[in-house]
């Protein structure tokens, strides 16, 4: 690879339902990016959160019936960027997870490609 190539941005997903975290990567991968990870339960989305080698999360809200918002407050006290994906309404997440952008469940693929490149620029 040329050094002027940048690297795809790693992603971690974080997201319990399997069908769901399968099409969240394919579509991640079809549009460039590298994914760092796949994750269901919290203790293994915190301990991945703990050796940051990725770039930003996708992060389920819920992961069987226990918020995710440890996960939220670990990327942010690591300056990394995340998104939430939910089927909760914003008034509904902890403060936690209001922290960054709110994709609900269902989404069009588009529409989180479109956030996650969003929220990278920002860094």
């Amino acid at each position: 690879m040329d050094s002027d190539q940048r690297k795809p941005p790693r992603i971690l997903i974080v997201e319990d339902e399997p069908t769901l975290a399968l099409a969240v990567e394919e579509t991640l991968a079809a549009a460039g990016f590298e994914i760092a990870g796949v994750v269901g339960r919290r203790d293994k989305a915190l301990a991945l959160v703990e050796s940051a080698g990725f770039d930003a999360a996708i992060v389920d809200a819920n992961l069987n019936g226990i918020s995710a918002a440890p996960v939220a407050a670990a990327l942010t006290a690591r300056g990394l960027p995340f998104i939430v994906m939910s089927g909760y309404s914003p008034r509904q997440q902890p403060d936690a997870l209001r922290a960054a952008p709110l994709i609900q469940k269902p989404c069009r693929p588009e529409r989180l490609v479109e956030a996650l490149k969003n929220v990278l620029s920002k860094q």
